[in-house]
């Protein structure tokens, strides 16, 4: 059997402690002792849920980056804002470095945590370990910091206030898909990567899946 189905500890996510992961009692939840950090809580994992708000994710992906975030009209002329027209309007001013950043807050992690977490998902709901299960859940958890869509999403309001006052501002198609692509990373990052450790475990040791097809 390998050490993956027979090592019951888990890693603080914060200052990486190593602790022996014990029963929790139902709504209990486990606090690392050196930073406080949480740990892991006792709540059953919905492969299900999981897979719904990653494939939401993607969808609300494509939607955030394709279709405008604000619909702008100003002295008779109609402008349509998209995410990539804001982050080469940003490199244009001359601020390629903050461009660049924005680009991979926005694009690039997003997007590969949403995959990163279907590919785990997908093989573990079917009740095996994908390939390389354990580089893509330490990726999963150490980007998991640098995902900042929440913080473009309120630079992207408060850009809209100070603009009302100069032009006509109407919230495009966009804008309501990067406020739903917030709430579904949100929810994708709350959930405790152990669970999945433990659900890969017990495909190995050959106990079935978490939840019947």
């Amino acid at each position: 059997m390998s050490r993956l189905a027979t090592t019951p500890l888990t890693i603080c996510e914060c200052c990486d402690a190593v602790y022996e992961r014990r029963p929790l009692a139902s709504g209990e939840i486990a606090h690392c002792r050196r930073c406080g950090a949480e740990l892991y809580r006792n709540r059953r994992l919905d492969l299900d849920a999981m897979l719904a708000i990653a494939f939401g994710g993607l969808i609300t992906f494509v939607i955030a980056n394709v279709y405008p975030v604000l619909i702008m009209e100003l002295g008779g002329t109609r402008a349509q804002v998209t995410l990539w027209d804001a982050i080469l309007a940003t490199y244009d001013a001359g601020v390629g470095l903050v461009a660049v950043l924005a680009a991979l807050s926005l694009f690039m992690l997003p997007l590969t945590q949403i995959l990163m977490f279907l590919y785990v998902l997908l093989p573990l709901r079917a009740g095996s370990v994908p390939a390389g299960f354990v580089p893509v859940m330490h990726a999963i958890r150490h980007t998991r910091p640098w995902s900042m869509v929440e913080v473009f999403l309120v630079g992207v309001l408060v850009s809209a206030v100070k603009l009302a006052a100069e032009s006509e501002l109407a919230p495009g198609v966009g804008l309501w898909g990067l406020a739903a692509l917030t709430v579904l990373l949100t929810l994708l990052t709350t959930f405790d990567l152990q669970e999945l450790w433990d659900l890969a475990a017990d495909c190995e040791a050959g106990e079935g899946v978490a939840c019947p097809p």
